[in-house]
């Protein structure tokens, strides 16, 4: 392969604007971040019988609104990133990419920007098994090169590992603030949990209605207030660490 073969050129960038969904096409290096996290997803959803992909919203509280996903691969990915403590905002679909390689015009929207305090991510996901299709490679390595010479990071996003997805599904049933009392939190926060089991977090507070402490222990789990390790089941015996 010579030096330029598989290299992206006359790089452009559209997007849709939130409030009339009218096209804003740009040299890929002059759109702004702000511009593209404001965008309103490229694609509207496809739904037909017999369709192979799940499509659906998620409520989530990164942006304190609905996320679109079309696979339950990208609704796991879209989990972990809810769940992500430096992730700030998150579009779907959030535009697309134009480019010349090989001398000919390639067009390819990711699944995901996420912006977060280490700076912008755009995300693909992909089954595993998917990656070694030659069509896919080459489309990620071109996209790969445009996302990282601007200096932002470009992820492949696979199956995560099992039981920690069923952790983080599980803690995002209390990802929502508005519904946990501001006082009983308060008051969690004030017990030493440190190093404490999740079964004693859940009976800390005895004058307290059980399922009201344990749906705001869940919470502060959620929040990473309290962290555990997601890589075995949660149960009474898994131990929390405080956020010093």
């Amino acid at each position: 392969m010579g030096h330029s073969e598989g290299k992206a050129s006359s790089v452009t960038v559209s997007y849709r604007r939130p409030d009339d969904l009218s096209e804003v096409t740009q040299e890929w290096p002059a759109a702004g971040v702000d511009e593209l996290a404001a965008a309103a997803p490229w694609r509207s959803f496809r739904w037909y019988r017999g369709q192979k992909h799940y499509s659906g919203t998620y409520w989530s509280s990164t942006v304190g609104g609905h996320v679109i996903y079309e696979s339950r691969l990208e609704l796991a990915r879209l989990l972990f990133a809810d769940f992500d403590a430096d992730i700030r905002h998150i579009v779907a679909q959030p535009f697309l990419l134009r480019a010349r390689v090989d001398g000919k015009l390639r067009r390819h929207v990711p699944d995901y920007l996420f912006i977060g305090d280490s700076g912008p991510v755009v995300v693909d996901v992909k089954p595993a098994r998917r990656l070694a299709d030659p069509k896919v490679a080459f489309t990620f390595r071109w996209a790969r090169q445009v996302i990282e010479e601007r200096g932002w990071r470009f992820e492949v996003a696979t199956e995560p590992p099992a039981v920690e997805l069923g952790n983080v599904r599980f803690l995002a049933g209390y990802r929502r603030s508005g519904l946990f009392s501001s006082e009983l939190l308060e008051r969690l926060r004030a017990e030493s949990l440190d190093g404490a089991s999740l079964g004693h977090a859940f009976g800390c507070l005895p004058a307290e209605m059980p399922s009201h402490v344990r749906s705001a222990v869940l919470h502060l789990l959620w929040c990473q207030e309290l962290r555990a390790d997601l890589s075995q089941p949660l149960s009474g015996r898994t131990l929390l660490r405080r956020l010093s």
